[in-house]
């Protein structure tokens, strides 16, 4: 009876989440331009804003991972969403950048959502079910990938910080709702050690890599995130250059490859897996991924693109498995403190490779292919989808 407000708790703060994204991701230069008075200072303050709120959740999450074994899931998420609402909020009234990086700041040392929700849904559906649960996670963030952009646009035109007031009133009011309706998943355990060296991100991401086949799915997460980060990152300029595209059609592919994603997800993932098992499905996901990244490295015409896109969105169940399987490979009392780490990885990916690939793709439109950079990305995928076969399906670490 506890699962059910639970799970729709988690599949709205995903998707809150990412709607919230969504919604200043259009108004962002208008306002730092406000802001800064400059429109070469707004980029730069856009690319520190994001490096630092990146370096934050790669210092805090194992922390906030630990956290959550030792005092429980339910208090480190509301807290979590709690410095998301005060760190919009602080977006729409602040009058100068530094206030801005302070609060995003805080708001990416607090970034525990992810962390957190994976480590409850471990917690709360049986390992069979797991895939499709994080399936369901998966579709969420794909659905506020899709509805923000839009509705922060239209907010945006009445007024430019209009769509951060949204953006924490959502945060706020799913705190309220979480308060309300989110039981504890699993209560915490107070001899969970919490010592300088397990709040230090890299002993504690050292200590999950070096585990036998929890170490194996943890480089494998890292490849996968390098690739994923890779095409996020240049993924529309990509579009803009090889086929002249303006913003209009660059969104609408964007929000049909969301919407297609978040819709495979929900329906298929769960089936898939459950036919295939965790590794199989992973496997098979990899593998798709190479195909799609290595393709994009040398397409030339918008059909083969299309097509490209439709197997990047079945590459998605690999995702899913890959979550799923790391669940099986780790004690029920150490899912935050894993799952904390991995979030650690992520945020390391996410806070350099943007910039190296937004490098490389600069680099390579006078002195190469535009397509080099997805030719990088489909390595990384390679050797991700090498470790996943490799690694034995033991059911612990």
């Amino acid at each position: 009876m506890r699962r059910a407000p639970a799970l729709s708790f988690l599949l709205v703060t995903v998707f809150l989440d990412m709607l919230g994204l969504g919604l200043v991701v259009p108004i962002m230069p208008a306002l730092l331009s406000t802001v800064t008075e400059d429109a070469g200072a707004a980029v730069r303050w856009s690319g520190l804003l994001g490096s630092v709120y990146g370096l934050l959740q790669f210092v805090v999450s194992p922390l906030l991972g630990r956290l959550s074994d030792r005092y429980g899931r339910r208090p480190v998420l509301l807290v979590s969403l709690s410095c998301l609402g005060v760190d919009w909020l602080a977006h729409a009234v602040s009058s100068g950048p530094w206030t801005l990086l302070l609060f995003h700041a805080l708001a990416g040392a607090c970034a525990g959502t992810y962390t957190v929700v994976n480590a409850y849904l471990a917690d709360v559906t049986a390992p069979e079910a797991r895939a499709r649960a994080y399936g369901s996670v998966g579709a969420a963030f794909g659905l506020g990938f899709v509805a923000g952009p839009t509705i922060g646009g239209l907010l945006g035109v009445v007024d430019a910080r209009l769509p951060f007031l949204a953006a924490a009133a959502l945060s706020l009011a799913n705190v309220g709702y979480g308060w309300f309706v989110l039981p504890e998943s699993r209560p915490g355990d107070r001899t969970t050690p919490l010592t300088l060296r397990t709040a230090n991100p890299v002993s504690a991401i050292a200590a999950v890599l070096r585990r036998q086949v929890l170490g194996r799915l943890g480089y494998a997460r890292l490849c996968a995130d390098v690739a994923r980060m890779t095409h996020q990152s240049t993924w529309t300029f990509f579009l803009t250059h090889q086929f002249a595209w303006g913003t209009a059609r660059v969104g609408a592919v964007l929000a049909a490859g969301a919407l297609a994603g978040a819709l495979f997800q929900a329906r298929a993932v769960g089936p898939i897996v459950r036919r295939l098992g965790d590794k199989r499905a992973a496997v098979a996901g990899g593998l798709l991924s190479v195909i799609a990244l290595a393709g994009t490295a040398f397409v030339t015409t918008p059909w083969l693109l299309h097509l490209l896109q439709a197997v990047g969105v079945l590459a998605s169940v690999g995702g899913a498995a890959a979550q799923s399987w790391l669940s099986r490979a780790v004690r029920a009392d150490e899912h935050g403190t894993v799952q904390g780490a991995l979030t650690g990885i992520g945020a390391a990916a996410e806070t350099v490779v943007p910039v190296l690939a937004g490098t490389a793709f600069a680099w390579s439109l006078t002195h190469a292919s535009p397509g080099l950079v997805f030719a990088a990305a489909a390595v990384f995928a390679a050797g991700s989808t090498l470790l996943l076969a490799t690694t034995p399906d033991l059911r612990r670490p």
